[in-house]
């Protein structure tokens, strides 16, 4: 057991250190006070150039930020439209360096000086691309909102074709693949129409691709 005295000791010393302890809150308190406040961390900033629609642009970017939001929120290319932002149902389509690309899926840092074509950079009211024609003429779309991805995704599914990269229902890997039906159903299987329009969308391919459905 401890002693009288070394009980005394300890109180004294206990005692001393809370003084310290409670003299030094001051100076603590200012110290804190005194120093700034922390702020957020801020976004990583990057500069991305890319041609889009055979402009040269130049954003500066949260690295976070993707293709898609970069077009519809930077550029204010609406056509891409944000549907279900998770690479399921095709309505983000636009063509990177000519291969249909889920915009949603792939950041714009990613596609730095790639050449990135939009519903936009297709055609105009007065100048339709002929697959854009293609879908007035067999009312290719209802509502409309799954078919600026359908379009840019049917005008890169033909020049898919065309270079000879085979599908799921490629029969002869040695061959090139046709334009049939058949091919241009699974290859926009990625590119989902709510409204339902898929014989037409595939009869409208067929007219450009200048075969019978």
């Amino acid at each position: 057991m401890p002693t009288d005295l070394e009980i005394n000791r300890r109180d004294v010393l206990v005692g001393a250190s809370t003084t310290a302890a409670v003299a030094a809150l001051p100076t603590m308190a200012m110290a804190q006070t005194s120093s700034p406040s922390r702020a957020p961390d801020a976004p990583v900033v990057s500069a991305v150039s890319f041609t889009v629609n055979g402009e040269a642009r130049r954003l500066d970017l949260d690295l976070r930020t993707t293709l898609l939001d970069a077009l519809r929120e930077h550029l204010q290319l609406t056509g891409s439209k944000k549907g279900c932002d998770h690479g399921q149902c095709g309505a983000c389509t636009v063509m990177v360096d000519g291969r249909r690309v889920y915009s949603c899926l792939t950041l714009a840092v990613m596609n730095e000086g790639a050449s990135i074509t939009t519903i936009e950079g297709l055609g105009t009211p007065d100048s339709l691309h002929p697959m854009q024609a293609a879908f007035v003429k067999h009312d290719g779309y209802q509502c409309g909102y799954c078919t600026p991805g359908q379009i840019c995704s049917a005008v890169a599914v033909l020049e898919e074709v065309k270079i000879g990269i085979p599908s799921h229902v490629t029969a002869d890997l040695e061959a090139a693949p046709e334009a049939n039906a058949a091919e241009m159903r699974e290859r926009m299987s990625g590119n989902i129409c709510r409204c339902g329009a898929y014989s037409n969308i595939v009869d409208a391919m067929s007219e450009v691709a200048g075969t019978r459905a």
